[in-house]
């Protein structure tokens, strides 16, 4: 490959990169906290862990489980509360 060439593609990487890295800056320092949902484009890019994932199900056994533990604990918060 030529030198010339390498040099030109290089510069063209350097240009969108640092154009990239502005759009995120003015995303991260324009706005303070935002409400509601992020922008879908948002999480689209990589490195963005999607939240909607498949769902787990819970077997009747160990909602039985957890819905004693739960009791246990609201049974002592009383108990902490009335002494």
């Amino acid at each position: 490959m030529d030198l010339n060439q390498m040099i030109l593609d290089l510069r063209a990487e350097r240009d969108g990169l640092t154009a990239a890295m502005a759009v995120l800056e003015s995303i991260a320092q324009g706005r303070g906290r935002r409400r509601g949902r992020p922008p879908a484009w948002l999480a689209s890019l990589p490195g963005v862990k999607a939240k909607d994932g498949p769902k787990r199900t819970v077997s009747a056994a160990t909602k039985k489980k957890m819905a004693l533990a739960q009791r246990k604990r609201w049974a002592a918060a009383k108990k902490a509360k009335e002494a």
